[in-house]
């Protein structure tokens, strides 16, 4: 079971091989908020419309320099707060 330690960060990161299983396993956690990013454009707009908490990395499928990218621009973005995107947020939480 996946358990996320406590920090005054919030927003985390994950990685394995491919990504794919530890989103799976990180969106079954209360609260969390996981997306695998490939692209940097992805990685800003899962902060700033879904209000993305924790970015999934895959080891086999980037390098570092594009996971530090991903990782500068999920840090640097904050969620926008549009009614839209509130709204969107509460049907996923029900």
């Amino acid at each position: 079971m996946i358990r996320p330690r406590r920090t005054t960060i919030p927003f985390r990161s994950a990685a394995c091989r491919r990504d794919v299983g530890v989103s799976v396993a990180a969106n079954k956690v209360p609260g969390i908020r996981a997306a695998m990013c490939h692209d940097i454009y992805s990685a800003h707009q899962g902060v700033e419309h879904d209000n993305m908490n924790v970015l999934c990395l895959g080891a086999r499928v980037i390098g570092p320099n594009l996971m530090l990218d991903l990782l500068r621009a999920v840090l640097t973005a904050r969620f926008t707060g549009e009614e839209h995107h509130v709204q969107r947020l509460g049907k996923i939480a029900r």
